[in-house]
């Protein structure tokens, strides 16, 4: 209505008020409650007189809350006097039906607003609980929430109010209720309700709902279906949401890109970035360029990609220190708020798809991987993201490492560059350099720069595995362990660090604490070979083999051809008394690796204890080939021939062995024997050989003596001359030691798979041969 016919029916209402004066008349005003929502008109002006002077029917103002008489009635007009009914010349039962009928209409328009407030606090508190990620909750809010709306309705509809329906609290409870059926992957209701907005005309707005739509079709992989949705979610919103519209359009190309047709989705990306840039958009358009390998448009999009700007120049005025106490603590309060958090957020994005976009396209837009590199970094340094380029610089060293014929030298002199510069990237430079020495064995240099990295950052958990290591080395293991356990406080989930504790444990004998940190880390490393091969080495150890086995068996699932694995498992079995799967394994194991000494013993040693002498032989030759100086092999060959019954061909193999070894006592010993058994002439000459070898033996072993007992004089002499003329030090002794120390420590021999080893019975009746001669 128009506030101008208001004003003329209250001039029309005064003007009867004073032609009535002699009679009793009442005024009765009521005030029309206001609801948000989506109307086009939802506030009243003024208020609404119903003024009832005698013998006049009321005169209403027509409002939201009017009690006006119906424009239509549907019975026709009967006289007051019919129907055997009293003459009421004042009016007075029409003045009181009108008293108690606006006294109802009170009570609901204030159930009406407690209805509308309860709904909204619905839909708030489902979108709270969304937000702080309890699902369940939203949910039920949500229905809620709808359940209160059609309770709303249904009054709003049993008291004629229908014209009042707040159609924009409607759209917010289907639309929240949508979201939290799609929040909780019940897609098919999300869909139905997404619809309902759809169809419903009165919702001027339901077109922007087709987005989400086909956000659920492309979660569903039914791209044809999304697709089509934004399609039509792009007709329908208007050229004025313009960020709006390319984000739909970034959704078309995603679609695109996924079904393979890179052309459209190239096209669609490209006009995004003309339009509105952002970094994902020109990440998605490299890949896409990448996936139809051309190269130049490669570049062209990496250098889109560099200037795409971040609008985050407010955020540098927080970085300088200002001289005023107060100022900085202001400062430092600022670099906290979530608006510089968003903002550290997306440049941290930014960063992420410029150092994988340079991954993906230096090997091939270059004839080179190191030419691809330089170039990406001189674009780098040429924009805002001079930083990135450091990180890169650092990324091509390590990448080059990963080549087959790399510069170790130039790595070197990269990661040097870098670590004297005055940049954020020293600390991560020198971590790397004392990785790198570490891994040339150049431990002095690698403990100089971890501790290098520990000055720039002592809270960087790979800076204090480092300098763990540098520590471990040195043996010095209790250090090295709080080393890697201030690098799990710095980062839990370091696998380096809890590995290597493992091993600081397993060193200093604490092995339950061992087991505890390969344990965890099984935990993280479910696959890991090595994990659960530690974790056996522990467990047999602590003397429980069948739990070794156990984790033994789960890395030959993972690595079935380990040769070391399976002997192991071997061993063990043998402990337990099972040679039957011992042998087994260790039959396993030299297949898959046929040169392992100490595999091919132990079968051999198996078949000759269990008298299969030609089995026996095989293996006993393999040893001769995998170790032909080591006559003892060969002597074991002649003694299987011999027990075989095979008297020619044992005679054959000591001859050849005592053409190539002439002074092997062991050798003419057996053929003397086997000689004289056989009745040959030849064992006399044998004899005599053997006569001669062992005398000059004889003299070879008091020569030796003599000679040692010579040179323990002369480091007597020594000592005596040493304290007579230089009595200013201390003495050290009289008699120091004749061996001399490697500084290098013993040289650690090769791991005895076999716990214990078959005895070989390889003597005659009545030749008695020395475990010399046992492998």
């Amino acid at each position: 209505y128009k506030t101008k016919d208001v004003k003329g029916e209250v001039a029309r209402q005064e003007k009867r008020k004073t032609s009535l004066l002699s009679f009793n008349y009442k005024i009765t005003a009521s005030f029309p409650s206001t609801t948000m929502g989506t109307r086009t008109s939802s506030f009243s002006f003024g208020s609404q007189f119903c003024i009832t002077p005698p013998k006049s029917r009321p005169n209403t103002v027509v409002g939201y809350f009017s009690t006006a008489r119906p424009m239509n009635p549907a019975t026709g007009y009967r006289s007051s006097l019919s129907g055997g009914s009293t003459l009421d010349l004042l009016s007075q039962s029409r003045s009181r039906s009108l008293s108690s009928e606006l006294k109802t209409q009170t009570t609901i328009d204030e159930k009406i607003v407690i209805l509308e407030k309860r709904v909204r606090d619905l839909i708030e508190k489902s979108c709270l609980a969304k937000s702080a990620g309890d699902l369940q909750t939203a949910f039920k809010r949500a229905k809620e929430a709808g359940r209160s709306e059609r309770a709303l309705v249904s009054l709003q509809e049993k008291a004629g109010r229908m014209n009042i329906v707040n159609i924009g609290l409607t759209y917010s409870v289907l639309l929240n209720l949508a979201n939290q059926y799609e929040s909780n992957e019940m897609y098919t209701e999300a869909l139905s309700s997404y619809q309902i907005i759809v169809k419903n005309k009165k919702f001027t707005h339901g077109g922007f709902v087709r987005v989400n739509m086909g956000n659920i079709y492309f979660k569903l992989k039914n791209y044809t279906k999304a697709l089509k949705f934004y399609r039509m979610a792009l007709d329908t919103i208007s050229n004025e949401f313009v960020e709006i519209r390319m984000k739909i359009m970034q959704n078309i190309g995603l679609v695109f890109a996924h079904t393979g047709q890179y052309s459209d989705a190239i096209e669609s990306f490209e006009h995004i970035m003309t339009e509105r840039p952002n970094i994902k958009t020109g990440f998605n358009l490299i890949l896409c360029y990448y996936a139809i390998g051309d190269t130049e448009r490669m570049k062209t999009g990496f250098q889109n990609l560099t200037s795409v700007t971040l609008d985050m120049n407010d955020g540098q005025k927080y970085m300088s220190a200002p001289d005023d106490f107060s100022t900085s603590v202001i400062f430092e309060g600022a670099k906290n708020d979530k608006l510089y958090q968003m903002g550290g957020n997306l440049k941290a994005l930014a960063n992420k798809c410029i150092v994988i976009s340079v991954k993906l396209i230096a090997p091939v837009i270059e004839t080179s991987l190191v030419a691809g590199l330089d170039w990406c970094l001189d674009i780098l340094k040429t924009t805002q993201h001079a930083d990135t380029a450091h990180d890169l610089e650092i990324t091509k060293a390590v990448i080059c490492l990963g080549q087959r014929n790399f510069n170790l030298a130039e790595v070197v002199e990269t990661l040097s560059t870098l670590e004297k510069k005055e940049s954020s990237r020293k600390g991560a430079a020198a971590t790397n350099l004392s990785s790198l020495y570490f891994l040339e064995k150049d431990y002095e240099k690698a403990d100089r720069y971890s501790d290098f990295a520990m000055d720039t950052d002592s809270t960087n958990p790979a800076v204090l595995v480092n300098k763990g290591n540098t520590t471990f080395i040195k043996q010095d293991y209790k250090k090295a362990a709080e080393f890697y356990r201030e690098a799990l406080k710095s980062d839990s989930s370091s696998t380096e660090a809890l590995y290597n504790l493992g091993l600081s444990y397993k060193k200093m004998k604490c092995l339950e604490d061992a087991l505890e940190c390969f344990l965890k880390l099984h935990a993280i490393l479910r696959n890991s070979s090595q994990v659960m091969y530690q974790l056996a080495n522990l467990y047999e150890l602590l003397g429980n083999p069948k739990q070794a086995i156990k984790w033994l068996t789960q890395v030959i699932s993972l690595m079935p051809t380990d040769p070391k694995a399976l002997a192991k498992v071997g061993e063990l079995y043998e402990c337990e008394g099972d040679e039957s799967q011992a042998l087994q394994y260790y039959y396993e194991s030299f297949r898959c690796f046929p040169s392992s000494i100490d595999v091919v013993g132990w079968l051999a040693a198996y078949y000759n204890n269990n008298k299969f002498f030609q089995k026996a032989i095989h293996y006993f030759q393999r040893a001769t080939f995998i170790q032909p100086l080591n006559v003892q092999w060969q002597l074991l060959v002649a003694i299987c021939y011999k027990k075989s019954g095979n008297y020619q061909k044992a005679l054959d193999t000591l001859q050849d062995i005592h053409h190539r070894f002439p002074k092997n006592i062991k050798c003419l010993q057996i053929l003397v024997k086997l000689c004289t058994d056989m009745e040959l002439k030849e064992s006399k000459i044998y004899a005599t050989r053997l006569k001669k070898v062992e005398k000059m033996q004889d003299i070879n072993k008091q020569f030796f003596q003599s000679d040692q007992e010579s040179h323990v004089e002369k480091q007597h002499m020594c000592a005596f001359m040493k304290s007579v003329y230089a009595p200013q030090k201390p003495l050290r002794g009289i008699y120091p030691k004749i061996m001399e120390v490697d500084p290098l420590g013993t040289l650690i021999g090769r791991p005895k798979i076999g716990a214990k080893k078959h005895k070989l019975d390889v003597s005659f009746t009545d030749v008695e041969l020395k475990d010399d001669l046992l492998p």
